[in-house]
């Protein structure tokens, strides 16, 4: 999908106040269980739209790019950025990567789970989120070489479950600093939040 793209920097694939934030993914839900959903909301924190996945079920509840399941994403970018608010609840997500032995491989990381687990295809980790919103980063060249012994090629696919609220999901071709990452990139709160908490300093 983004093989033939030049990949520097930032590459972004889900912007949650985008005009079709969802539209190279495709959206997955169980009608079976009331409150499943992927909708946009407005979040009361940084009052403004994001996308949020919710159901009781995390497995059949769940978006996943590309939206098609016979294409890949092609992106050799090594570092995955998800801005994502803590709901609270059950939550996970998964990354498809292809290393240099030409296997695919599997990250998942959830935050009900404790411990790190591999296995030849899979690596199933922990995930610790603050409250509110986060900044995950995820090394996908660090963790293929931890958990496979082998060198990240490319990611293929990511899947984010229930139940979270997204911001933004991006790429980046290395650990930025917060003051080095461009605007769109951060996740900006309200500066009523920032004068509040200026006062109580």
């Amino acid at each position: 999908m983004f093989r033939n793209t030049f990949q520097s920097g930032f590459l972004s694939i889900l912007y949650s106040l985008g005009n079709k934030p969802l539209q190279i993914w495709h959206t997955e839900t169980n009608s079976q269980h009331e409150g499943s959903h992927v909708t946009r909301v407005t979040d009361d924190d940084i009052k403004s739209i994001v996308v949020e996945i919710n159901s009781p079920d995390i497995k059949s509840t769940y978006i996943t790019c590309p939206s098609q399941l016979n294409r890949t994403l092609g992106i050799k970018l090594p570092i995955l950025v998800l801005i994502v608010k803590n709901l609270k609840k059950y939550f996970t997500f998964e990354v498809q990567i292809m290393d240099d032995k030409n296997i695919k491989r599997r990250f998942r990381a959830s935050n009900f789970q404790s411990s790190t687990r591999v296995k030849p295809y899979i690596c199933t980790m922990p995930l610790r989120m603050d409250e509110g919103w986060n900044q995950i980063q995820f090394n996908l060249a660090d963790f293929t070489r931890r958990a496979f012994s082998t060198n990240y090629v490319e990611t293929l696919r990511v899947q984010i479950h229930a139940n979270c609220r997204l911001r933004r999901v991006y790429f980046a071709d290395r650990v930025y600093a917060e003051d080095e990452l461009p605007p769109e990139m951060k996740l900006w709160l309200p500066e009523e939040k920032e004068d509040e908490e200026q006062n109580q300093k």
